[in-house]
């Protein structure tokens, strides 16, 4: 007798019948039943998990952010058409799997999102990650006997604690709630891993001026406007992306010329981004990087339409600009932003809202699409969904404008405040460099330094802080804290 076929969407060699009853219910999972069925996907790639590897948690922080909205799109009513994404995660090894994993502690794993319906979605994601999926049999089959019954009463799955101490497997829940409270002090954190972070610094300073001798080099080469990285790799990784380029320019260098006066940016996809900066995907093969330089020339007609359906939403808007804030907003390429923009452009010109044309001037506003409901920034700037209903986004441009300019002017202040904080907090510790990660605002760090600059700091002459959200000494030897640090006392 054959052996039946094989489905990668599904766990192991399932029943025609359970096929089929997963194919009549897929359209039926609601939001409940994916999250709770996420639940061991979640716990393998939680952030919080991943605090002393902050390039890995940032990682799973922006993709987890992005399968969200994913999720939520599946959700929306009236929903038909959606657009393929690709998401990288660092997942957590069990002890077993330690033996044979090359990173200590964790692996990749890539895969794309192209299903039509909750059910595919998860399927495709819990076993891309090899987690098991029988428990989602049993949620179909409840959700489906339910319904038959004319009932929606719904039980998450939640596995009894004698299940862990019987197998000795750990509880993820508890994992998680050690993580969450495990109480840190900064003297004692600082006194600890002071020697560590020196060594790892004193390492890297030949890299650190390689790094700034090859950038230099480059950007007079290519007459480029700037070298950026999207996430904070290593300065060894940062090096050989820039020697990566280095040879290529000495390959190609008039592809390479077509770049004059841009932005280059090592990040995870190549392309052109929203802003015209050269996106340089650090795990393509230099023929995708060629490929790019010589197509710049062709998004010249298209960086002109995106400026100029800018223009035609700050008209129907009462004169907004419309800005892009990297810092806030995930790297989007022109393609992509120009449709979200041409969308959203449509919207506004289908139901024009009587707004004033000149109302809302010296306001900006950043498009996004991960978002359903509109908000205002504590920075000053309006965050806008681009499915935003606009009857409601009127009423909420008009109703927190003087809200908008008020914050705005505090931003400027604020800036001015942080610059005078860090300076003086850098020399009050000695140190060589005080920085921020994006993620932390003007008001967290101001808080931060007001505080360190009272607190008995130990000798950090020469030492870089950085302060973040989580602990940890990277590879290079900086000492990140998060900004709301918790005192001895």
């Amino acid at each position: 007798m054959p052996a039946p076929t094989h489905n990668p969407w599904l766990p192991g060699t399932e029943q025609r019948e359970r096929c089929y009853l997963n194919l009549l219910q897929a359209r039926n999972l609601s939001g409940a039943d994916a999250v709770n069925a996420l639940r061991p996907f979640y716990f393998a790639v939680h952030p919080d998990f991943f605090g002393q590897h902050p390039r890995e948690r940032e990682v799973n922080e922006n993709s987890l952010k992005r399968l969200n909205g994913y999720l939520e799109n599946l959700q929306k009513p009236g929903h038909h058409s959606h657009k393929p994404a690709q998401l990288m995660f660092y997942v957590r090894e069990t002890e077993n799997d330690q033996e044979s994993s090359k990173v200590p502690g964790f692996r990749t794993v890539s895969f794309t999102l192209d299903s039509r319906d909750l059910l595919s979605t998860v399927l495709g994601i819990l076993n891309s990650c090899s987690l098991s999926t029988d428990h989602i049999q049993g949620s179909v089959k409840g959700t489906a006997s339910q319904k038959q019954a004319g009932t929606t009463f719904y039980r998450p799955i939640k596995w009894d604690k004698t299940y862990y101490a019987f197998t000795g497997f750990k509880d993820p829940e508890e994992e998680l709630v050690q993580a969450q409270r495990a109480e840190i002090t900064i003297i004692p954190w600082l006194e600890s891993n002071q020697k560590v972070a020196l060594k790892k610094l004193q390492d890297s300073i030949p890299l650190r001026e390689e790094l700034e001798r090859l950038k230099k080099d480059l950007s007079d080469q290519l007459q480029l406007s700037d070298v950026r990285w999207q996430r904070s790799w290593g300065i060894a990784h940062r090096c050989g992306q820039l020697h990566s380029l280095s040879r290529l320019a000495q390959q190609s260098s008039e592809s390479l010329k077509m770049a004059k006066g841009r932005v280059v940016i090592f990040t995870d996809q190549t392309g052109m981004s929203a802003a015209g900066h050269v996106m340089l995907g650090t795990t393509d093969v230099h023929h995708h990087w060629t490929k790019l330089f010589e197509s710049i020339p062709s998004y010249y007609l298209l960086q002109r339409k995106v400026l100029q359906l800018q223009e035609r939403v700050s008209h129907l808007l009462g004169g907004i600009e419309i800005v892009l804030i990297e810092e806030l907003q995930p790297l989007l390429s022109m393609e992509e932003y120009y449709s979200a923009l041409d969308a959203f452009y449509n919207k506004l010109l289908k139901r024009r809202v009587p707004i004033h044309p000149r109302s809302l001037r010296g306001l900006q506003m950043i498009l996004e699409n991960d978002r359903f409901v509109p908000r205002l920034h504590e920075m000053g700037h309006f965050s806008i969904p681009s499915a935003c209903d606009p009857a409601s986004l009127q009423w909420f441009l008009l109703t927190h404008a003087q809200k908008a300019r008020e914050n705005l002017k505090r931003k400027e202040e604020l800036k001015i405040v942080e610059q005078e904080l860090t300076t003086a907090c850098k020399y009050r510790a000695s140190l060589s460099r005080l920085y921020k990660e994006p993620s932390v605002s003007s008001k967290q760090m101001i808080d931060c330094c007001r505080r360190l600059i009272k607190e008995p700091l130990p000798c950090l002459d020469g030492m870089h802080l950085c302060v973040s959200r989580y602990y940890s000494i990277l590879q290079d030897g900086d000492l990140c804290i998060p900004w709301n640090w918790k005192s001895r006392s």
